[in-house]
């Protein structure tokens, strides 16, 4: 078989960051496109990636890319893979399927080829008429776009924002990848003050305290591919071994806020379960009053948009407000906010010195970036 390739999706705006992200884990080849990040496969970048990356969605091992015009070709393409090399006996494989902008719009007819397909060619390899799919789980991922298939093995099982902290949340929880990616977007990397005046349950904070110890947000769950019985299992251990050892020890100021005292609890439980109780505070404090006492450091934060929790009115009435509290903040201070609202500089009263498009879901938000000593007190 040729180089097989690596492919983590992530959220839109996003690519960079991950690319950056595994180019620092010494993945090799790595090139972003829209909405996925693509480096060449070796096992070690497979478990690595699955314990480290903090921006992609999951882990998946692309097996094969060719044209599927219509089913035939889509059997046939399918057929041609060598699954058997991958799919033990046992090993059971659901196939998830997605098709855009193809002549193959039906999910659940792609997905029943496939299935055929993949069942066919290992009945042959094994000799058996019927497979038990008993074993381990070994999930194939269809992707369709403009006729062209790709066939995917998903090594990471619950997708990668899943960190296993957040048990619960409050309303409108902003995704941990996204969280991740406004604080390295910020350049965070452990110095300086670091505040998110609109907390929530801590995802923010959280993520800036395990970027500043350099803690691997996998450590603390499983992935589908520890029970791929053709990856070595010495290899998780010795890749979280290798991540512990590149933890940095020391004392960080990170701190969140917020208005409800419900949610200010709540991300005192999840910052202890993330295990950075130790590196991040949080306390009930009002926004519109945010005045650091520090000459310098970085707010990174996603208030209320206006869509989902508040009224549009309230959220820019909360925009104006935290605008003007800003515009008192030392010069030294800089703004990552992420929002929605089509409306926010003019509601919060100051151009953004730089904008990026980012997804927050399905939802396009933007990230005002206010920076370092601009038009603020000095």
């Amino acid at each position: 078989m040729e180089q097989l390739t690596l492919v983590a999706p992530t959220l839109f705006g996003l690519e960079g960051v991950c690319a950056e992200e595994l180019k620092r884990l010494d993945a090799r080849n790595v090139r972003a496109e829209n909405g996925r990040v693509l480096w060449d496969y070796t096992p070690e970048s497979l478990v690595r990636a699955n314990l480290c990356l903090r921006t992609g969605e999951r882990v998946m091992l692309r097996l094969g890319r060719f044209p599927a015009p219509d089913f035939d070709a889509l059997y046939d393409g399918t057929c041609g893979l060598p699954w058997e090399e991958f799919i033990p006996r046992e090993g059971a494989f659901p196939i998830r399927c997605r098709s855009v902008d193809s002549r193959l719009t039906s999910q659940q007819r792609c997905g029943a080829v496939v299935k055929a397909a993949v069942g066919d060619r290992l009945g042959r390899a094994y000799g058996l008429e019927h497979l038990p799919e008993t074993g381990a789980e070994y999930a194939i991922r269809l992707f369709i776009m403009d006729d062209m298939a790709e066939l995917y093995l998903d090594a990471s099982g619950p997708s990668l924002h899943k960190r296993g902290y957040r048990a619960m949340s409050v309303v409108a929880p902003l995704r941990e990848t996204i969280a991740a990616g406004m604080v390295l977007l910020s350049r965070y990397r452990g110095k300086g003050a670091f505040r998110d005046p609109f907390c929530g349950s801590g995802t923010i904070p959280i993520e800036a305290a395990l970027i500043a110890k350099n803690r691997a947000p996998g450590l603390e769950r499983s992935f589908a591919a520890q029970r791929w019985a053709w990856l070595p299992s010495s290899l998780w251990m010795e890749e979280g071994d290798r991540a512990m050892d590149l933890e940095y020890d020391g004392d960080y100021d990170i701190e969140g806020s917020d208005i409800d005292p419900q949610a200010v609890a709540l991300a005192r439980e999840n910052a202890e379960k993330a295990g950075v109780e130790d590196l991040v505070s949080f306390r009930v404090a009002d926004a519109t009053r945010f005045a650091p006492s520090e000459p310098a450091g970085r707010v990174v934060t996603n208030p209320p948009y206006g869509e989902r929790i508040m009224e549009k009115r309230e959220a820019e009435g909360l925009y104006a407000a935290f605008g003007k509290a800003w515009r008192k903040a030392p010069a030294g201070w800089s703004l990552y906010l992420l929002s929605s609202h089509t409306e926010f500089e003019r509601t919060f009263g100051k151009r953004a010195d730089k904008k990026r498009k980012l997804y927050n879901g399905p939802l396009k938000c933007d990230l005002f970036q206010y920076l370092e000593g601009e038009g603020r007190s000095r």
